[in-house]
């Protein structure tokens, strides 16, 4: 589904990420580990295609999307819910989700009904700005927007971040329901280890901009953790 090969990237002339490869197979769930600062977030915008990479290259269901611009990436089935979630708070519910309706991949104007059998509080509050909403269903608002655009790969940057652990339990259960029933595969960043090894099918773990180790989920040792993970 999608591979990253050789991947440098730089911040003027800081190199913030080396020689990263990645591989992500279809239908599976791969998180994204580390310390904060150590190019978790960088290596989701180069994906992307919201930073430059010096160089490498990325493949995405056997294209090549290296030097596609970000505008291009979406229409070809991927979808990204940054962090902080970055809804529109001016905009109501529905507006907001219109906005995922530029992609080709959209059924022109409409949202899809699905969006909100997934989140039904969204359609009882579509009328509501966005930002007055609740957290979670600010969160719940941004991953609607992603999946306007009926995307076979869905980027997480720490969705659960803030949320009391109800709506993370929730956000837990959608992960794995966009795995196994609607065939969505999901790259995610995420520093709730519990839930990580509850939808997580695979794991890369960044430190320094390097990858420093990656495994099936059964493989995340104690020792890994508290070499790479614990402050």
């Amino acid at each position: 589904m999608l591979s990253v090969q050789g991947l440098n990237q730089f911040y003027g002339q800081s190199h913030t990420l080396w020689d990263i490869d990645l591989f992500l197979e279809e239908r599976s769930c791969l998180a994204l580990m580390g310390r904060n600062g150590v190019g978790k977030t960088t290596l989701l915008d180069c994906i992307m295609g919201l930073n430059r990479i010096a160089s490498g290259g990325i493949r995405y269901a056997g294209l090549e999307i290296t030097q596609k611009p970000a505008e291009m990436r979406v229409p070809l089935g991927i979808a990204y819910v940054p962090q902080g979630r970055m809804i529109f708070p001016l905009l109501t519910v529905e507006e907001n989700l219109r906005i995922g309706l530029g992609s080709n991949r959209a059924r022109a104007g409409t949202i899809p009904s699905s969006v909100f059998e997934i989140f039904p509080v969204l359609k009882t509050m579509r009328n509501r700005k966005g930002g007055d909403l609740s957290g979670g269903q600010q969160q719940q608002l941004a991953i609607g927007r992603a999946l306007v655009t009926a995307p076979q790969l869905l980027i997480l940057d720490e969705p659960t971040e803030g949320l009391q652990p109800s709506i993370v339990q929730e956000i837990g259960d959608l992960i794995v329901k966009f795995n196994k029933e609607l065939g969505i595969t999901v790259l995610l960043v995420e520093q709730k280890l519990p839930f990580l090894r509850r939808v997580a099918d695979r794991f890369v773990i960044l430190d320094k901009g390097r990858v420093v180790a990656q495994d099936t989920i059964s493989k995340l040792s104690d020792e890994l953790i508290s070499r790479h993970l614990t402050v």
